[in-house]
């Protein structure tokens, strides 16, 4: 399918598909987007200076799924609004991770956590006193393997400043080879824990509702993914997340009534128990717990961190 380079102020399917080839891998290049999209890399160039001027990108960063350094991650669904309060009131059980506030009032919310997950289950529920725990669950994801070595952690520390750089600039900037660089882009790049993605600000995107489906799987969950796959794909926003028994889906409407109807054929799908909406009024990741852990385990005597999720 070809795509016009004209440009206007308001976003368009082009954009979205574009933003949703950021989510998945911020690191593709222009050229690539465009082969893939059909139109010129310096169009796909010119849509993303204009989504960054419109603050519809607000950044570009490395997520690190929390057990791929060997921390678990609990999940929250909060009522309530205020991010101060409720980054405040997370902050006792562990290091927030993301804190999303919804329309309808309430919050998700992901928090990382070093040890006694069930103790800081529960110490959740007794904490959290302002806001009401609506759901509460642990992010078990599906065997992310970690061997990371002291020099993979060095270039990740480079790449949050910023994620899209060169390999020859990362090389420079870290003094060493671009051998070394490519060969431990290509291992992050494998590991499904690591994402190089974006940040974007649902608010500014004109004529589009980004949002969230939860679902609640009984049965095979990689069945149930290739199904949703198949049927949902020209939909998807960006790659779904798996977590425990649940599978998040995440994507785009141009209509209420189009996302309430593929959200009401998402609960038709084979081994799908249930399915939540979710509609983000804003989007904020927390980095301090990466930038600590790294700090830590460059201090060890190891030289490889090996963990395997369960």
């Amino acid at each position: 399918m070809l795509y016009g380079d004209i440009l206007s102020d308001k976003m368009d399917i082009l954009d979205m598909k574009i933003l949703g080839r950021l989510l998945n891998n911020c690191r593709e290049s222009d050229r690539q987007i465009g082969i893939e999209l059909g139109v010129s890399g310096g169009a796909v160039r010119a849509r993303i200076r204009k989504m960054e001027e419109l603050k519809v990108i607000e950044e570009f960063f490395i997520k690190v799924e929390p057990p791929v350094l060997g921390y678990s991650v609990l999940y929250i669904v909060v009522s309530g609004e205020d991010i101060n309060e409720i980054l405040e009131q997370v902050s006792l059980i562990g290091e927030p991770n993301f804190v999303v506030p919804c329309i309808g009032g309430i919050t998700v919310c992901s928090i990382v956590v070093k040890e006694n997950l069930q103790q800081k289950i529960e110490l959740t529920n007794k904490l959290m006193k302002d806001v009401r725990v609506l759901s509460i669950f642990e992010a078990e994801n599906p065997g992310f393997i970690s061997n990371l070595t002291k020099t993979d952690l060095e270039i990740i520390e480079e790449l949050i400043k910023n994620p899209r750089q060169k390999i020859e600039q990362i090389a420079k900037n870290t003094n060493m080879s671009t051998k070394t660089i490519t060969r431990c882009l290509e291992k992050l790049h494998e590991n499904e824990g690591i994402q190089f993605t974006v940040n974007y600000n649902p608010k500014k995107i004109d004529d589009f509702i980004p949002y969230a489906v939860l679902t609640w799987i009984e049965g095979n969950l990689k069945e149930t993914l290739n199904d949703l796959n198949n049927t949902f794909t020209e939909s998807y926003l960006q790659i779904p997340f798996i977590a425990k028994n649940q599978i998040i889906l995440f994507m785009y409407s141009n209509s209420i009534f189009e996302m309430d109807e593929l959200t009401q054929k998402v609960r038709t799908i084979k081994n799908v128990k249930s399915a939540d909406l979710f509609i983000p009024k804003k989007i904020s990741f927390f980095n301090e717990w990466l930038d600590k852990s790294i700090i830590d385990y460059k201090k060890s005597s190891k030289l490889h961190l090996f963990y395997q999720t369960h």
